[in-house]
């Protein structure tokens, strides 16, 4: 294994890991649209057809109905979110790998960092529950055809009005179940294949652009393959009406078993698979360049 990196300042890291993950949220934020829709589309009934038959016909009726803005539905919630969410995500990272090292060089072990990402994936639940919330009501209404929230303020707003901070913060257990996981194989994967990506006798910072692309992408596979049954769950979750699940995640996954099948689980597999590649490869190319840039402008910092 190729020696690993000492972890960053908390303040690179936080300006870092926030451009990062503007980069991810540009890139992917149209397919997480549709990933949402496809998860959160009503039942057929009998004889009818399904409001979508798949992730291309979601995106050409979006494109038709709406135009490109209405791929970018409700993207003000997550890049508000994402500068500190990803600063405290990457932060949360090097602490975890920090707390399991005995003497500052020493070099973890694969299921270490799994646990330094599993971490990660705590620390950024605070700030990504509610954003999620309010994402993913914003990317469903449009399909709905009723227009009750204005944009994010709005819709947080509203929130708080109907059923005070916990429906802001709805789904957050289901969150934790789909990050907590999903980000330990995420950082896993990435510090994996930078490591067997490195030439003998070369440093993991002197990674060229396509391999952290490739290794960044391939993270993001893994990560989601993870994610995706409770990503349907917390999705199902957060937009469905007040009181309609009083036993939380467990009444959403009878449903969906006994409805749709244990494949239901998986909807928006497509989608979500289009998008991890680029999107992830992006935020971790975005980040590994903004450190750089850092280290360079300020390396005391």
């Amino acid at each position: 294994m190729a020696k690993q990196p000492q972890p960053i300042s908390p303040l690179k890291n936080f300006f870092a890991g926030g451009f990062g993950g503007v980069c991810l949220v540009f890139v992917g934020h149209p397919l997480d649209t549709i990933k949402v829709r496809l998860q959160t589309q009503p039942k057929p009934q009998p004889g009818q057809a399904p409001l979508y038959s798949g992730t291309f016909d979601c995106f050409r009726k979006t494109l038709i109905g709406e135009g490109v803005r209405g791929l970018y539905r409700g993207m003000a919630a997550p890049i508000i979110g994402v500068t500190p969410m990803f600063a405290v995500c990457f932060f949360g990272f090097g602490l975890g790998k920090r707390l399991q090292q005995r003497k500052p060089d020493d070099v973890l072990t694969y299921p270490q960092l799994f646990a330094a990402g599993m971490l990660s994936g705590v620390f950024t639940t605070v700030i990504m529950a509610p954003g999620e919330r309010i994402k993913c009501l914003l990317q469903i209404q449009a399909a709905t055809g009723e227009t009750k929230y204005s944009g994010s303020l709005d819709c947080a707003k509203q929130l708080y009005r109907e059923a005070g901070i916990r429906g802001v913060y709805k789904g957050t257990v289901l969150t934790l179940m789909r990050d907590v996981p999903a980000s330990g194989m995420y950082f896993m994967t990435y510090e994996w294949l930078k490591n067997i990506l490195t030439p003998e006798g070369k440093s993991v910072s002197d990674l060229s652009v396509p391999r952290i692309l490739f290794a960044g992408g391939l993270a993001g596979i893994f990560n989601w393959a993870v994610a995706i049954p409770p990503d349907v769950l917390k999705s199902r979750f957060q937009t469905a009406p007040a009181g309609k699940y009083p036993n939380g995640f467990r009444d959403v996954l009878r449903e969906l078993i006994r409805e749709e099948g244990v494949a239901s689980l998986y909807k928006g597999f497509t989608a979500v698979m289009i998008r991890a590649f680029p999107a992830n490869a992006a935020c971790f190319l975005g980040f590994e360049v903004a450190m750089k840039f850092l280290n360079w402008v300020a390396p005391g910092l």
